[in-house]
């Protein structure tokens, strides 16, 4: 299991080595099926953080909070984030490549708009932010 960081900082890498744009918004939706592909394809969580179902969707607090500086601008990317590929395994990336390739070539609002449909995120949303369960997201997506 990774930390987020570490997988949020993966992320934005491949984004931008696909000279793609990813704001927070945008990182903490495809952190979200990023969880639920690498649930239904090992039975195993990524990350170990909880997601929570916030107002524009399911959420990681620790990833939110660490790039919120920000704000809605696209995220840049810095040299050690590079380092992070290694960290992650060949096999593990494979997943979250997968994932990365099909959601980063969306708009934020598009991400958005498919997760305020899915039952994992609807079944949660309260104000207050309620955690959304790995079992709830494995079984929806499986």
């Amino acid at each position: 299991m990774y930390r987020v960081i570490d997988v949020a900082q993966y992320i934005i890498r491949r984004c931008h080595l696909q000279g793609r744009s990813i704001s927070n918004l945008k990182l903490q939706k495809i952190l979200y099926f990023v969880q639920a592909q690498y649930l239904v394809t090992t039975g195993n969580k990524c990350f170990s953080e909880d997601i929570e179902a916030w107002d524009f969707g399911p959420v990681v607090p620790v990833a939110y909070h660490y790039y919120k500086a920000y704000g809605s601008a696209n995220i840049p990317i810095f040299k050690r984030i590079g380092e992070k590929r290694e960290m992650i395994s060949s096999e593990d990336r494979m997943i979250i490549d997968e994932i990365i390739d099909e959601c980063s070539k969306r708009s934020a609002s598009a991400l958005v708009q498919i997760t305020h449909n899915q039952a994992p995120w609807k079944n949660h949303y309260a104000k207050g932010n309620n955690i959304i369960p790995p079992s709830e997201i494995k079984e929806y997506f499986k």
